[in-house]
């Protein structure tokens, strides 16, 4: 059987997925397809290893080894054809705080943030919760898809401008960006003297037919003015041992970072945290290849279905991430509705697109990173409640 469609129950593991539906959407009995995990357990010799130094039974203070850093090196030269160097490095305790780390580190109190919406949350919650002024840049939604509107990125900069937040691949669209577009990007950032700090989470759950350009990879000058986070939690699903690095090539940029990583006393990361990221890069590539053609095919079967079934309603185009960006607009509900249909009709756990930002009205976020099961369940229960509307 595809082990990617082994059914798991994951209630009773505190998952947030799984046991904070009644919490988060007033229902215990959904299915749910709603925030970025999989349902897939992570690949065997992640858990081999964790079991291995569990048995060691001591789990003292824990440095970052050679091996922790070389399986991540490596990994980046193999897949995206980067040289990252050690020493451009820094552990952090998932990518969300070091989003917050850096906008501690290198920019002020009322400096102006921009940031591409729709976006993921914590992208705007970084900048307000921080006190820094929230500036958006709005994609340009075409041909099912949306693009980056540059004309309206150069009017928005200002002296008070010094950071953009790049979600690259983008959550929740999916968009890869093209060589070309952060190229182009990159330009404005660095006529406009501003630092790039690109979210590269999802950069291994790429579509076939699609290629991911890191951002520091387009030009050591662009490298020089850009801070990438990186992590396996998306990937290899280990969210839950809290382990991503920040790759940070400019000195003054990496020193900044580390003094304020010492200055909140974050020194170590967890015995499992360190194990497991070094298993995943170091032995979990072809893992990955059998899960991104799981989740194409999963791909495939909803835009084949809903495009037989339920003729309102159209996934954009997905490159990359397990994410799928549902267009409910003619459904002519209002946000609240289309809310409560899919809670009290479908009976599924998705998110709502006005979490996104205001451009996500009319849409929903679904969580692809589950067996067929389920993926078929979802789409018989929605056609079913779309044929009484």
């Amino acid at each position: 059987m595809n082990e990617f469609n082994e059914q798991i129950n994951r209630r009773g593991t505190s998952s947030i997925k799984w046991d904070m539906l009644e919490e988060r959407y007033g229902a215990d009995d959904l299915l749910s397809m709603w925030v970025a995990d999989s349902d897939f357990k992570a690949p065997q010799i992640v858990v081999e290893r964790l079991i291995k130094r569990a048995e060691h039974g001591i789990f003292g203070y824990t440095d970052y080894s050679d091996a922790f850093f070389n399986a991540f090196t490596n990994w980046m030269m193999r897949r995206h054809n980067v040289n990252c160097k050690k020493e451009w490095i820094t552990a952090t305790p998932g990518v969300v705080a070091g989003l917050n780390f850096v906008i501690q580190s290198v920019t002020s109190p009322g400096d102006k943030i921009i940031i591409q919406t729709p976006i993921y949350p914590p992208f705007y919650h970084s900048v307000t919760n921080n006190n820094r002024q929230l500036v958006e840049n709005p994609l340009i939604e075409k041909d099912n898809t949306y693009i980056m509107d540059f004309n309206h990125l150069e009017s928005i900069i200002d002296e008070k401008t010094k950071l953009l937040i790049l979600c690259n691949p983008h959550n929740p669209i999916g968009r890869v960006w093209t060589k070309e577009e952060l190229e182009r990007l990159g330009e404005i950032c660095t006529k406009k003297d501003i630092i790039v700090l690109s979210d590269e989470i999802h950069s291994d759950l790429i579509l076939p037919g699609y290629n991911h350009t890191p951002f520091i990879a387009l030009s050591d000058a662009l490298a020089q003015r850009t801070i990438s986070a990186f992590a396996p939690s998306k990937t290899f699903n280990v969210a839950g041992l809290a382990t991503s690095v920040l790759v940070i090539p400019n000195d003054n940029l990496r020193k900044q970072v580390l003094e304020f990583k010492e200055r909140i006393g974050f020194n170590h990361s967890t015995v499992f945290g360190i194990e497991a990221f070094t298993a995943c890069y170091e032995e979990g590539e072809t893992w990955l290849e059998d899960q991104l053609a799981h989740i194409q095919g999963n791909i495939d079967f909803v835009n084949t279905y809903l495009d037989a079934n339920i003729p309102k309603l159209k996934a954009f185009k997905m490159e990359g991430t397990y994410l799928m960006w549902l267009d409910c607009r003619k459904l002519n509900m209002s946000q609240d509705e289309l809310q409560k249909f899919f809670i009290k009709n479908v009976k599924v756990a998705l998110n709502s697109g006005d979490m996104f930002g205001t451009a996500g009205n009319g849409f929903m976020r679904v969580n692809l990173a589950t067996t067929r099961q389920n993926v078929e369940s979802f789409m018989e229960q929605l056609k079913i409640a779309y044929s009484i509307l």
